[in-house]
């Protein structure tokens, strides 16, 4: 297996020397971009120009993941390796700031460029990687078309009276997400209360049941995993206690693909709390 990795880099060495990386000219577009990661993924094939995005990560085509997981077919997959993907011969890598940084790492050590866009956790986040990906991308007007179709949404689903009704998320190992995270932010521009952040919690972290029950939340919202086989992760959800709640009060689920990621379809998450809420106001619940 090293002789194989220490082959393949002798290539990659050589084509270096031979051909040098490949780079756009100063001024001029990306012709062939590669993303290898699954924000940058969804966030390319909705901003990038016809023929302009070469490549994105196998994680594209997922659907439980992604909510472009049919266009991603469409492109070719990689699967964050640097050598296949200098052998894409990109002029431009989009990544993450936690994508593979031994890829990283050596995709700019060979010459090219790589651009990393750090995950969303707001509303403006996600406004401000659309904006930066059009300037990358040199199509400012197609991200700003995106923003403003995503502002359009949510000033919608904002619009008419808020229903007063807390909501607590609950994902497999007793996970929740507090202040500062992604769905918090949509949990706010949906007009409800994130029992989470109210007990204090920042970011993503453990919820104790206890707390859970004693917060009385009206809104239950957990995961939509579906293991093939017992698993200890989803102890949580069989508990006597957790049961009792998720039937006394109104429990839905938000797909993770519409909170993974932030882009226009993050506008759907914010719909179905709402609709759910809605339902609350109206004393129907959603199962």
């Amino acid at each position: 297996m090293q002789r194989v990795a220490l082959g393949m880099w002798r290539a990659i060495v050589m084509l270096v020397l031979l051909a040098g990386a490949p780079t756009a000219a100063e001024g001029t577009p990306p012709k062939r971009v590669v993303s290898m990661n699954l924000c940058t993924d969804q966030m390319a094939m909705l901003v990038a120009s016809p023929g302009q995005l070469h490549s994105v990560s196998h994680l594209a085509v997922d659907p439980a993941s992604s909510t472009l997981a049919s266009e991603a077919k469409g492109y070719a997959i990689n699967h964050g390796l640097a050598e296949e993907i200098f052998l894409m011969q990109p002029d431009l890598v989009l990544a993450g700031t936690y994508t593979t940084r031994a890829t990283v790492q050596l995709l700019r050590r060979l010459g090219i460029r790589v651009e990393e866009f750090a995950p969303e956790n707001s509303l403006d986040d996600i406004r401000a990687n659309l904006r930066r990906l059009g300037e990358v991308l040199a199509r400012r007007e197609r991200a700003a078309e995106i923003i403003a179709e995503l502002d359009r949404e949510l000033a919608a689903l904002a619009s008419g009276t808020t229903p007063d009704a807390s909501v607590a998320t609950y994902y497999a190992d007793s996970y929740t997400s507090g202040a500062g995270t992604l769905v918090d932010a949509l949990i706010t521009a949906s007009g409800l209360t994130n029992i989470a952040a109210k007990l204090g919690f920042t970011g993503t972290a453990r919820l104790p049941l206890e707390l859970l029950i004693f917060a009385k939340p009206d809104i239950l919202v957990d995961g939509v995993e579906d293991y093939s086989a017992p698993a200890l992760a989803e102890a949580n959800f069989i508990h006597p206690a957790y049961r009792d709640l998720a039937r006394r009060g109104i429990h839905t689920a938000v797909p993770p693909k519409y909170t993974i990621c932030g882009g226009p379809f993050t506008a759907e998450a914010v719909r179905i709390l709402r609709q759910t809420a809605d339902g609350k106001m109206g004393g129907t619940g959603h199962e």
